[in-house]
């Protein structure tokens, strides 16, 4: 059994813990709150603007711009987005699970784009190294998740869009982590390149406050033109963002459950405590008491 100096020294460093983890607890549900009012605000935007132009381009085929590239090496770019810090449960974990599990199913040669500094790790590790393309880029991947910004975001959608229509690529891959709520994050797969069709709305059905049964101005293929750009560029920010919440979710979360077990811990130490020293208490009287008689 442990003595009590023992004891009471771990019962203060399970106390400085639990305001640790309170404190990272405090600052994630603050970062989480901000991520979240960005990402589902952003959301329903960006599926409505896929959605229009889905139904361009499934209205005229010619519209559709995405498949335009040369013949490439049929080489698949796979871009993981996951985090640069750790205490955050088994976000980066899952990401980067699921991100081997897709290179694996992979016929070709693969390219593997890994965004926030734990993904770079775990990935270098099973033999991925940064992609030339990346580190000739001029962008550091890890502040696409650290300090998100538009400008940037486009500039790595720009990166992507120009390999795979030079022919570099033949398919680009997302994999991530979808903010869902605080307790789930869910890890996709998503084809980002070549732009997937079958989203599109049926014929007559309803988007926004009117119905796609109309003439387009000034025509299918011009609409596609000035959409298709923006809407790639938007789908990369997204993602980051997404994951970002996702992110903050996860460590909100893990730093609850830390809490809660350095509570349990305390209460658990703090009852072995009481309990050794009313023992010794017992016995310094039973020897006061023999040694009187």
């Amino acid at each position: 059994m442990a003595s009590l100096r023992e004891i009471k020294d771990r019962i203060g460093s399970v106390r400085s813990t639990l305001k640790i983890t309170n404190a990272m607890k405090l600052v994630a549900s603050a970062k989480l709150r901000k991520a979240q009012q960005t990402i589902e605000g952003l959301h329903p935007y960006e599926a409505t603007l896929a959605s229009i132009l889905s139904y361009v381009c499934a209205a005229s085929p010619r519209a559709f711009a995405g498949e335009k590239r040369s013949s490439g090496s049929g080489k698949t770019a796979v871009v993981v987005v996951a985090s640069n810090s750790s205490l955050c449960g088994g976000f980066n974990v899952n990401v980067v699970r699921k991100a081997l599990d897709v290179i694996y199913e992979c016929e070709e040669g693969v390219d593997v784009f890994a965004i926030g500094r734990k993904a770079a790790e775990a990935l270098r590790r099973e033999g991925y190294p940064v992609p030339e393309l990346l580190s000739d880029s001029g962008l550091n991947p890890e502040n696409l998740v650290a300090h998100t910004d538009y400008e940037e975001s486009v500039r790595f959608a720009q990166m992507l869009i120009d390999a795979y229509e030079s022919g570099v690529y033949g398919k680009v891959l997302l994999v991530y982590s979808h903010f869902v709520s605080t307790s789930r994050q869910d890890v996709l797969c998503e084809t980002y390149l070549p732009f997937d069709l079958q989203a599109a709305p049926a014929e007559g059905d309803v988007l926004a406050d009117g119905t796609f049964d109309t003439i387009l101005e000034p025509g299918p293929e011009a609409i596609a033109e000035s959409l298709m750009p923006l809407v790639m560029r938007l789908k990369i920010h997204t993602v980051l963002l997404d994951s970002v919440a996702s992110e903050h979710a996860a460590r909100t979360i893990a730093m609850q459950t830390a809490s809660d077990n350095a509570k349990d811990i305390l209460d658990e130490l703090t009852l072995e405590y009481n309990k050794g020293r009313q023992q010794q208490i017992t016995a310094e009287l039973l020897d006061i008491v023999g040694g009187s008689q």
